[in-house]
């Protein structure tokens, strides 16, 4: 039955009400079409995204609470407006977290889950996704296995593994670099992995939470832990002349070793590991400048700016990426990797949960003991 016949019909989902350190599971109602390029997602597996954490702790996010949280799912269409000519009932495919906004040249499409009033969250049953022939990332099907046993990895390339690849290509990445990755998170593990992938000399991944690091070594990383001293000069111990690119996949909550926030610690720390001529990339999320607002109660804890030495970037002539990430631009190739069996970035899955758990995991995730979280529905 069309979801535009049952306009009363509620769904579970998680929101975000401006407390931080709290998110609520409550009932919503399903979405409906409302321009005929939309295209309702029934929602089978969602994921609790390190993003989520800066609302999550108050630093970010739309005054506009309450709003639907959650930017990364896979599913199956449900219904398609009468201008959708790709899709139709049943295709299954990847929700990308920035999705299109139906103006090519974009530079920053709304993203889902972030209280615009264009998109909703991903961590419900449902979603509507607006210009979904631009959007939607059709999945192959496997005629042997289906698409359950492959359906994590897939749910990866929504942001994750999209991210972490774009980040490497950021700092200039070539096959035989040293590369240090800075925040072995779900996105500095996914950059990690990439740069494996994509032919490193060596990979060394920065964390504090030796969970996080355990995991890296399993991939070929080489561990460094900032708990007992410096990660520079333990790299620089390692790589005298400093490696050839160096990611932050922190942005601005980085913390030092007593897990005191420092604001611009980790983009300082990128220009002192990195080569001459070398590159960076900032794939970490900053935002700063902003007035607290209720959903957002302690954005005014950011700054605008953040110190870095300009004279050392200039002296050793390096070159600088950042920015969002369309997972549109990568998700062909990083399909394709999965299907054929040479990637699996559902490693990084640490817990896999009913929506009602959410509120829970959230802490969890938020305490380290999580590395990704995803959530199943019926």
């Amino acid at each position: 039955m069309p979801l535009n016949s049952t306009l009363t019909a509620t769904m579970r989902a998680v929101a975000w009400f401006g407390q931080p350190y709290n998110v609520s599971v409550i009932d919503m109602p399903v979405p409906h079409i409302i321009n005929q390029t939309d295209a309702i997602i029934r929602i089978p597996t969602s994921a609790i995204c390190g993003s989520d954490l800066h609302f999550y702790h108050g630093y970010s996010g739309s005054p506009n609470v309450p709003w639907g949280l959650g930017h990364e799912a896979v599913g199956y269409v449900s219904e398609v407006g009468s201008a959708v000519s790709s899709l139709q009932v049943g295709d299954y495919v990847i929700i990308p977290d920035n999705a299109h906004d139906g103006h090519y040249g974009q530079n920053h499409p709304l993203s889902f889950g972030s209280g615009s009033p264009d998109y909703g969250g991903l961590q419900a049953e449902y979603a509507r996704v607006p210009f979904a022939d631009m959007s939607l990332i059709p999945i192959p099907f496997n005629n042997q296995t289906g698409n359950a046993t492959k359906e994590l990895d897939y749910l990866m390339v929504s942001d994750i593994f999209s991210t972490g690849w774009q980040a490497l290509s950021y700092s200039g990445f070539q096959p035989g670099d040293t590369v240090a990755v800075f925040g072995a998170g779900p996105v500095g593990l996914m950059a990690a992995y990439s740069a494996m992938l994509r032919g490193a000399k060596r990979v060394y991944s920065v964390d504090q939470v030796p969970s996080r690091l355990e995991l890296a070594s399993s991939i070929g990383a080489v561990p460094i832990s900032f708990n007992t001293s410096d990660p520079v000069a333990q790299i620089l111990a390692l790589e005298p002349n400093g490696v050839t690119r160096a990611l932050d996949c922190v942005g601005f909550e980085s913390v030092n070793a007593t897990g005191q926030r420092v604001d611009g610690l980790v983009p300082r720390d990128l220009i002192a590991v990195v080569a001459q001529q070398g590159g960076i990339a900032i794939a970490g999320v900053y935002t700063g400048g902003q007035n607290s607002t209720r959903g957002a109660p302690f954005a005014d804890q950011i700054p605008a700016q953040v110190p870095i030495s300009i004279a050392s970037l200039w002296r050793k002539a390096l070159t600088v990426g950042s920015g969002i990430v369309l997972p549109l631009n990568h998700a062909q190739a990083l399909i394709d990797l999965i299907a054929a069996g040479r990637a699996t970035p559902s490693f990084v899955v640490s817990s896999i949960i009913d929506i009602e758990q959410v509120p829970e995991y959230y802490r969890r995730y938020s305490d380290h003991l999580e590395h990704k979280v995803v959530i199943r529905f019926p």
